[in-house]
């Protein structure tokens, strides 16, 4: 910060005087960890991109336009590039002044380059990997960024588009189970994404070596098995000479409860284990006749729950989806007893809901604090659904100082809210004891991704939303952005307020 606020004649100077202080901490630090850590090259950039202080050799002096420099000034970033058939790890992170802020702008940019050694010998360790395991790493452009245990020369060669990959990337998910790897042999794969990052961790191994115990577990029992059995149908051929009636006896019996009459008794009465065996048959037989009674019972109850069972339909629709959300719900009726909370929220709950039905909107269900209700969109009538959704949204905004006024009444604190909609393809899911269908899918998600960026009372609607609303007129619309909704996230959104000077002209 001292150093951007510099004037130019005095740059050099002060720029001298900093950079042994940092040389002096970089070999502070390497003398107290043991060993070095890799760094190549450091460059301190300014916020105006001018270079500041630089390990090697400056080969420009101002990256104002430079790539990493644009993306580091808004957040941190790992990115690798070939070097001699090899790579170099480059770590891009903002720099804030000691005093700044959450939220205050970068005053620069520090640009590490660092050797991969490290990390390339423990992503070569192949202890306890067995024959066919592997270790690597993959960037955001489906490259292999480590060497392959099967094939030469992989790195930034190897296209890696695989099931765990895709899941990192597209879905920002972690991912565990088999899928074909990189060569199209079947794997058992677990992956590690870090997607902000621009990297995923997959760490593999062939099924077939992985199966390999279970298929010899699985012999060894069927071995030992047949052995017990051989073992037991001899001793048993030498015991039913003697036991021949008594065991033919019980055989007749259970014989018949295969016929399902469960009434039958062998009533043996000998003081031996035939006896003791007879008696828990007939103990088994009760327990079996009861246990049926017991069933038909619950044969109805069984069929009155099928009925209830949540079914998911095998079609989708659009809908405006839109969600409102209290603002601090949970610090405010902390504060409350149990009966002010019930009533706290009641009130803002049936106030939406009511809101909402007046223009023709369906509520789906409450979520904590939160009312979620949808538009059902018809191609016919598309635009008139939107301009509908976007006035009930509107109006629950406007409607804030009544919902206060209401809540004063009663004795109750104020509560802000936030009120957020998206637009797109939602699946329907049904239940028998409700005539309101539940909705799930993308576009639910994404509308509850953006609600907490909307401002207190106001309204943001999504990018899909966006298109088809914005040659509405009367309407305004701006595009914001913020650690959650940025196209780097893939979440793009816009508040919406009136356009009262239209409106007025109309």
């Amino acid at each position: 910060n001292e150093l951007n606020q510099t004037p130019d004649d005095e740059v050099k100077k002060k720029i001298e005087e900093k950079r042994r202080d940092f040389l002096t901490q970089i070999q502070a630090f390497q003398t107290l960890i043991g060993f070095s850590i890799g760094f190549e090259d450091v460059q301190i950039i300014g916020k105006n991109g001018d270079v500041l202080f630089s390990l090697g050799r400056i080969e420009k002096n101002n990256f104002i336009n430079d790539p990493l420099f644009e993306k580091g000034i808004k957040s941190s970033l790992v990115e690798f590039e070939p070097f001699q058939n090899n790579k170099k790890m480059i770590v891009v992170s903002p720099i804030f002044a000691k005093d700044s802020k959450l939220g205050d702008e970068a005053i620069g940019v520090v640009i590490s380059r660092m050797r991969t050694a490290a990390i390339d010998s423990i992503l070569l360790n192949r202890s306890g990997l067995g024959e066919s395991g592997e270790i690597y790493i993959v960037n955001r452009d489906f490259l292999m960024l480590s060497e392959s245990r099967f094939i030469e020369n992989t790195i930034f060669q190897q296209k890696v588009d695989t099931l765990g990959v895709q899941k990192c990337f597209n879905e920002e998910l972690n991912y565990e189970g088999l899928y074909p790897d990189y060569r199209g042999i079947p794997i058992y794969g677990s992956t590690y994404c870090a997607s902000d990052l621009g990297f995923v961790l997959l760490a593999e191994i062939d099924e077939a070596e992985t199966i390999q115990p279970i298929l010899i577990l699985q012999e060894r029992i069927f071995e030992t098995g047949l052995l017990i059995t051989t073992g037991m149908a001899i001793i048993a051929f030498i015991i039913s000479r003697s036991l021949s009636k008594p065991l033919i006896k019980l055989k007749n019996a259970a014989n018949t409860i295969a016929d399902g009459n469960f009434e039958v008794r062998t009533k043996i009465k000998t003081r031996d284990e035939i006896g003791e065996l007879s008696h828990a048959f007939d103990l088994m037989a009760q327990k079996l006749q009861d246990s049926l009674i017991e069933i038909k019972e619950k044969e109805d109850v069984i069929k009155q729950q099928e009925d209830i069972l949540l079914q998911f339909s095998d079609y989708s629709e659009k809908y405006c989806v839109c969600m409102v959300d209290m603002i601090s719900s949970t610090k405010i009726t902390s504060q409350l007893s149990d009966s002010q909370a019930s009533e706290f929220y009641k009130i803002f709950l049936n106030s939406v809901a009511l809101t909402v039905r007046n223009f023709g909107g369906i509520v789906v269900k409450n979520i904590g604090d939160a009312l979620l209700f949808y538009f059902p969109v018809l191609n016919a009538e598309k635009e008139l659904t939107i301009k509908k959704c976007l006035n009930c949204c509107l109006t629950l905004g406007e409607s804030h100082k009544d919902i206060v006024k209401q809540l004063n009444k009663e004795g109750l604190p104020s509560v802000n809210f936030r009120t957020s909609a998206t637009f797109g393809i939602v699946r329907i899911a049904r239940t028998s004891t409700s005539s309101v269908n539940d909705i799930f899918g993308t576009t639910v998600n994404r509308c509850a991704k953006i609600n907490r960026t909307a401002p207190a009372n106001g309204l943001i609607i999504g990018e899909e939303f966006y298109e088809n609303a914005k040659n509405l007129e009367n309407y305004n619309f701006k595009k914001i952005s913020s650690e959650i909704v940025s196209p780097e996230h893939g979440f793009i959104g816009y508040v919406v307020t009136r356009n009262l000077k239209k409106k007025d002209n109309s």
